[in-house]
């Protein structure tokens, strides 16, 4: 059988049309590193982007360990995703002058076989072939986002304040508001890579947290 792939099953959550839309998500499973600074600069979201997949890919791989996991099914690695705040102010317009000012939550989505004794087996298996990796700050959090509002933005990732712009259009014109709090923060999901893709084609999801007014 094919590898279970959830931008496929879920197409509400991964494919979503280009005009803004309301959507409530569901609880789900994530592998999530968090820290600060330019992501195109810093060592910190480097090591976080490498520890997600690393951990997420070994989990995939643990098909052929003779402890392969309860309920195991192979999967596709879901496309790498991240919560982006300041501490001063809402995140909104345009951002790309004060990059080094992010804080940042990235993560990858698990197949729910994957509990904490899943994650810490595979914690150490990476641990042992990238000795030199810290892996310290990787969590394993079930998280549910809930209401929101998503657009699929198409180009550079430093135009995306146009995108938000329009959702948070559509969201106030729907009788919501936009109320970002803990980890219900601005929400990228990454459906292109960026090493492979033009600018102009990289597309990307969008999704902002809302109350209804």
């Amino acid at each position: 059988m094919p590898a279970f792939d959830f931008k496929k099953e879920y197409k509400n959550l991964y494919n979503p049309k280009k005009e803004p839309e309301i959507i409530d998500v569901p609880e789900m499973n994530f592998i999530m590193v968090e820290g600060s600074g330019d992501p195109n600069t810093s060592e910190s979201y480097r090591e976080a982007i490498e520890t997600l997949y690393g951990l997420s890919y070994t989990i995939k791989m643990s098909k052929k360990d003779v402890t392969q996991p309860e309920g195991y099914f192979d999967f596709v690695v879901p496309p790498l995703e991240g919560l982006w705040w300041f501490d001063e102010d809402y995140f909104n317009g345009e951002v790309k002058s004060r990059k080094d000012e992010f804080n940042w939550i990235m993560m990858i989505r698990q197949p729910d076989f994957v509990t904490e004794e899943v994650f810490e087996t595979a914690k150490d298996l990476l641990s042992r072939k990238k000795p030199d990796l810290d892996i310290s700050m990787a969590m394993l959090i079930e998280h549910k986002e809930g209401l929101c509002a998503q657009i699929m933005h198409i180009g550079p990732y430093d135009d995306e304040h146009f995108s938000v712009n329009k959702l948070e259009e559509h969201i106030k014109a729907k009788g919501y508001k936009t109320v970002m709090e803990g980890w219900r923060q601005h929400h990228e999901i990454y459906l292109s890579d960026p090493r492979k893709s033009a600018p102009e084609k990289l597309k990307t999801i969008i999704r902002h947290p809302i109350v209804k007014r």
